[in-house]
């Protein structure tokens, strides 16, 4: 859930929707009534709406995966901006090139050249051109960043939209639709929310409600980033194998394995005993002791191989 409360909401202004001559009535749902010959939106239906698109967006941050932030009319560009750099997630703040979805093959040729036009600015090639090749190399740097800089290290199509005003975005969405790309979108009393997969019904005009919508996203983008660098999969944990003690009876056993000996038989009655000759040890003679030292190099390797596994 967010932090946002509808007190916080209405101090922003979020429920002040159009005049009712401009409304969509697919909006009627979240409009709840009219002041002065202006909607005002529910912000009863806003709350939980916000809740819900932000538990949305944190799962899909938490699998790492990329937010579109798009919003490039004047009062939104500069707070997507700001929001979707703080975030680390890609945005569109100026102007949405048609096809920047559907056709992104020709976006990344674009891509390619304003890295390579920006790395050409910062080793110095420019300098070795004429002044007039090289002003006209910069001027194209400055239109290809104001179009694509946002987007630039995106890596690919991105996994759902969070736009501002969606009727001043209509071919972004558009685009997501064809591609199956989910959107999130503020809608005012005057928009048509088709398209939009989730609604958060708020004012999209007046500067410090955009604010407040654009910063709780980038808000539960950077938890959700939080949370999943903070957690541990299964595949991270190594399991350990409980060594035996230095001293105890466990390191006797797997030094020294048990050997059965047979039982002697006891010769037959008046039947002199054929190996008695070899039984019969000479005076002083020690018992012959098993080989405890190669049979505790034999114990131990399983032991050492255990230790390096764990080690490593």
């Amino acid at each position: 859930m967010t932090s946002v409360s509808m007190r916080d909401l209405l101090e922003a202004g979020a429920h002040f929707g159009h005049q009712t001559r401009y409304w969509n009535p697919k909006m009627n749902e979240y409009i709840f009534g009219a002041r002065n010959n202006i909607h005002i939106i529910n912000l009863e239906k806003t709350v939980p709406a916000l809740d819900e698109a932000v538990e949305y967006i944190q799962g899909i941050v938490s699998k790492r995966n990329k937010i579109l932030f798009v919003g490039t009319k004047r009062s939104a560009g500069k707070l997507i901006k700001e929001h979707a750099e703080r975030s680390g997630m890609p945005y569109v703040d100026k102007r949405w090139l048609g096809g920047m979805l559907t056709n992104y093959k020709t976006i990344r040729q674009s891509i390619r050249r304003l890295r390579d036009l920006e790395s050409q600015s910062a080793d110095g090639t420019f300098e070795k051109l004429t002044k007039k090749e090289a002003l006209s190399r910069q001027r194209d740097l400055e239109k290809l960043e104001r179009s694509l800089g946002g987007i630039k290290d995106m890596g690919g199509l991105p996994d759902a939209l969070f736009i501002v005003d969606v009727d001043h975005e209509r071919i972004a969405i558009t685009e997501a639709q064809k591609l199956g790309i989910p959107v999130i979108g503020i809608v005012d009393t005057n928009s048509n929310p088709d398209g939009v997969d989730y609604v958060i019904p708020g004012n999209d005009d007046a500067i410090r409600s955009i604010r407040m919508f654009v910063e709780a996203i980038g808000d539960a983008v950077i938890a959700a980033k939080a949370e999943s660098q903070g957690e541990v999969s299964e595949s991270d944990f190594v399991e350990v194998v409980a060594e035996p003690g230095a001293g105890g009876e466990q390191a006797d056993d797997a030094a020294q394995p048990a050997v059965e000996e047979p039982a002697a038989e006891e010769p037959a009655a008046g039947t002199p005993d054929a190996g008695a000759e070899d039984s019969v040890e000479p005076a002083g003679a020690t018992p012959e002791q098993p080989d405890v030292e190669a049979s505790s190099e034999a114990g131990e390797q399983p032991v050492e191989a255990v230790v390096s596994q764990t080690e490593s």
